[in-house]
């Protein structure tokens, strides 16, 4: 039997309220009806490195209560505790095991910033338990577990938002209005950059499990391997069975402006090629990687880029994106600025430098209860999400793929298809059926 929450409870009585009153009085009925002490309680999962900023980003929401703090490295989750204590003059539960929070009727949001590979789980997890979820970037670990999330969300009715914040940017919403509006001409071709600094990892070997730690949980649907700090706490993002190189770190930001400026889904051809050509470390990840996604019905291309040490910027663009049309182009810069030139001479045109508040807009849409309010759905999550990992795969098989939108299934290749998804380790699987 599904939990109801305090704010499932809550919006059946609005709508019972709602619907006698709309017998009558049609006109007057407020689209919701909220008071002003209806706290929303945020659990937060996984607290070392974006869960610091989740946690800060609710804290300064109205009427939100960041209650719970949730981490399979006990020893970490107390040491935020103290600092959230420290910070807000509040204590915070502290919990090892996330399916506790999801026990807890009084927590009504989860956020989750843990490692990439647990991401799908915890949020179909977290819809089945009737909770409203933030989850970070990537949305998904692989391609299929994308698409059950946004079954699982559509299913049990929740509020899932991804966490690319440039959505709720203000600059750049006004951007990609511009790229639809036809302010640079025909726009036929997006790139994604993430020139990031990153550094060799070296290699630590393998060690005890340290104590606070529940290893097992740790690792969840991935396969078991022997600790190592190779991977915990932040560089598991360059281990396939974890992460998914930068493409899907950083690079889910600019794979999700890429696509929602040239207003397209996944595409029909990719390719893609790198490797790693300065650090002799543990990485498994190319450092150096480009991929070419290919929409021949639309005439559409992406070009993406990882490169991971010295190098230059474009047009002052290091992490950003880049559209060209055929009367200009424009360059996205970070979160919250753009700019346009156009012509041979490069003339300036319109451009734009503001922000937004993604967590906020999570909020709104949870007190609402309305998906549409979302500015990053759950769509998007396995859309942009989608298109690194089908990168990832052509640069696993060093061969152009050619992809079917609809069906999500490579066309006449098997050895491709088995990567849009993996074996799952009992008894953390996503299920086939939500």
């Amino acid at each position: 039997m599904q939990m109801k929450t305090n704010l499932e409870r809550r919006k059946f009585i609005k709508n019972s309220v709602a619907a006698g009153a709309l017998l009558s009085f049609p006109t007057i009925v407020p689209a919701r009806v909220f008071g002003a002490n209806d706290r929303v309680n945020v659990a937060v999962l996984g607290v070392n490195g974006r869960g610091k900023n989740h946690i800060k980003g609710f804290m300064k929401q109205d009427n939100v209560q960041v209650t719970t703090l949730c981490d399979p490295d006990m020893v970490l989750c107390r040491k935020r505790a103290a600092e959230f204590e420290e910070t807000y003059g509040k204590k915070v539960e502290t919990v090892q095991d996330l399916r506790h929070v999801y026990d807890n009727k009084d927590v009504d949001a989860v956020s989750i910033a843990t490692c990439n590979h647990w991401h799908a789980l915890a949020t179909i997890w977290a819809c089945q338990a009737g909770k409203d979820v933030y989850v970070e970037k990537p949305g998904s670990h692989n391609l299929w577990e994308g698409r059950k999330m946004v079954e699982a969300a559509a299913k049990y009715d929740r509020i899932v938002q991804h966490g690319v914040q440039l959505r709720s940017s203000k600059a750049i919403r006004e951007a990609v209005q511009l790229l639809h509006d036809g302010y640079i001409g025909n726009v036929y071709m997006a790139r994604g950059l993430v020139y990031r600094w990153r550094p060799s990892i070296g290699d630590k070997g393998f060690e005890p499990i340290p104590e606070g730690l529940d290893y097992d949980l740790w690792t969840g649907p991935a396969p078991m391997r022997p600790f190592t700090r190779n991977l915990v706490h932040y560089n598991w993002h360059w281990h396939w069975d974890y992460g998914n190189g930068d493409v899907g770190n950083q690079g889910i930001h600019e794979t999700d402006l890429c696509m929602w400026g040239l207003d397209v889904g996944l595409p029909q051809k990719i390719t893609s090629m790198g490797g790693k050509f300065l650090w002799d470390d543990a990485k498994e990840v190319p450092e150096v990687q480009t991929s070419i996604y290919h929409y021949p019905d639309e005439k559409k291309m992406i070009q993406f880029e990882v490169r991971h040490w010295c190098t230059n910027l474009e047009d002052g663009a290091g992490v950003g994106n880049i559209f060209y049309g055929d009367k200009g182009y424009m360059v996205i810069k970070g979160y919250e600025t753009y700019e346009t030139y156009f012509g041979r001479d490069r003339e300036p045109g319109k451009s734009g430098k503001e922000g937004g508040d993604h967590y906020a807009n999570f909020i709104e849409a949870v007190r609402a209860h309305d998906k549409t309010i979302l500015h990053g759905p759950v769509e998007t999550a396995h859309l942009s999400s989608g298109l690194a990992h089908l990168g990832n795969i052509a640069y696993h098989l060093g061969k152009v793929l050619t992809f079917d939108p609809k069906s999500e299934k490579f066309v006449n290749d098997p050895d491709a298809d088995k990567m849009l998804t993996r074996n799952y380790r009992e008894p953390y699987v996503v299920p086939d059926v939500v």
